[in-house]
């Protein structure tokens, strides 16, 4: 009888170790890609603004190429790695919650589709980030180890891919509380006993991966805000009824494509994405001349120096890079969000701190947040992003009221983003690769919004 339970036992342990073995290697590949995409992705926005600066003509010219090559590409053999992937991944954790296939949302062609056709974008300059693009990249990559787990049945499928976008975000970011945030918030709603080892082991993984790379860095740099006083309960009202207006703006733009998918220019777009995007990507050229460059790529050099120096910017900086950022999403290219609604944010603040004597650091702060929660409506995720760059606790307390006022004002004007973008991933088809041009369609014949 004693022989049996050891050999049972040794299985058991041999099991259980194996599975660890799996998950921590797919957690480090995840984080490796997340890194390389980030190194990729400064190399690109530097390329472009070197090459721009010595020719101003050309984005004229490359911007519209680079837009019609990037979505030619996405459609005719990366079908499902267009948009920043967060509305992807969170129906690809639903439908496999159900038993349903995923592997066009989340897979390893994806992930490297999204990898390099990401970079290839920014270096026309497109408004766009690689945050949300690496939460589809690490999701595809924890789905594609499930199949290597010694019992499949131990961890589900959906567990896998919450952990991976959540990982993604936290490797992102280098803010590991803000992957949690954002599992809870948007990709799963909930966090279950079974998911939370996982989840938090993924993350944990991850992290230490970037770290060790990249270095233990604040995202946009580091925050020098005073302590501060009752006076700033007017400037966190105003500034989170402000920014959940704009927000809510931008969210609704977003959505136009999807809710209104009979207008002209969206039928026209689903007849000609190639085209399409290259009159987005002269467009996105245009804003990029009448701002002097600022309105160009993600966002993140002109948010550092902001934050970092507290250089001066225009009055037209948020207006422009608001604009482009719309224009892009519209074009098709993979491409995100996140970055570029912070760096709204952060050029909004600037603004209004000179508009009014306000102190600038903090104002910037506020409405760093309260911008990308008004986009997202998911405030705990973006406050704590922007908390991890602060040096002081005196402004936790208002970068969460910014956040919460601005997420009420946001969900007055309009559903939740993402959540409203996974809607048209509920039937995914296969790629028609005779036939570049047409998009994909839902259930119920709804346009797929090409850009998230």
């Amino acid at each position: 009888m004693i022989k049996p339970l050891m050999l049972l036992r040794r299985r058991f342990t041999s099991v259980r170790w194996r599975t660890r073995v799996t998950l921590w290697t797919a957690a480090t590949l995840a984080g490796l890609l997340v890194v390389m995409f980030a190194r990729l992705a400064d190399l690109a926005l530097a390329q472009f603004a070197l090459q721009s600066s010595q020719r101003p003509w050309l984005p004229f010219v490359y911007t519209p190429l680079i837009g019609m090559l990037v979505v030619w590409l996405t459609q005719r053999f990366f079908m499902g790695s267009q948009g920043s992937g967060i509305p992807q991944v969170i129906a690809a954790t639903r439908l496999a919650a159900h038993g349903k296939p995923v592997n066009k949302l989340v897979s390893l062609r994806i992930a490297f589709g999204k990898i390099g056709l990401g970079t290839l974008a920014l270096t026309g300059g497109f408004s766009a980030g690689r945050e949300g693009p690496s939460v589809q990249v690490a999701a595809s990559i924890m789905h594609f180890f499930h199949r290597f787990l010694p019992n499949s049945r131990v961890i589900r499928p959906a567990d896998l891919i919450l952990a991976g976008g959540a990982a993604g975000i936290a490797a992102a970011f280098n803010t590991p509380l803000a992957g949690i945030a954002f599992a809870v918030e948007e990709l799963g709603r909930k966090l279950e006993t079974r998911t939370s080892g996982v989840l938090l082991s993924t993350i944990i993984l991850s992290g230490m991966v970037a770290i060790a790379l990249q270095g233990n860095y604040n995202y946009f740099g580091h925050f020098d805000v005073q302590a501060v006083s009752l006076k700033i309960i007017v400037p966190v009202l105003a500034v989170g009824i402000g920014c959940g207006l704009l927000g809510g703006l931008f969210s609704r733009m977003l959505l136009w494509p999807q809710r209104h998918h009979r207008f002209v220019v969206w039928e026209w777009r689903r007849s000609h994405p190639v085209w399409f995007a290259g009159i987005c990507g002269l467009i996105v050229a245009i804003l990029g001349w009448l701002s002097g460059g600022m309105s160009f790529g993600s966002g993140y050099g002109i948010t550092s120096q902001i934050i970092s120096s507290d250089v001066g910017i225009p009055w037209h900086a948020p207006v422009t890079r608001f604009l482009a950022t719309v224009v892009t999403y519209f074009s098709g290219i993979p491409g995100g969000i996140f970055a570029p609604s912070l760096a709204v944010g952060a050029a909004l603040g600037a603004n209004v701190a000179d508009l009014f004597g306000l102190a600038t650091q903090p104002m910037i702060a506020l409405c760093m947040v309260g911008f990308l929660a008004a986009v997202t409506q998911s405030p705990i995720t973006s406050a704590i992003i922007v908390m991890e760059m602060i040096d002081s606790h005196g402004l936790v307390i208002s970068l969460m009221a910014v956040a919460l006022i601005a997420k009420a004002v946001s969900s007055r004007l309009g559903p939740e983003l993402y959540q409203q973008l996974a809607h048209g991933f509920r039937s995914v088809p296969e790629p028609d690769h005779g036939a570049a041009g047409q998009p994909d369609v839902d259930l119920k014949h709804q346009p797929t919004p090409p850009n998230r």
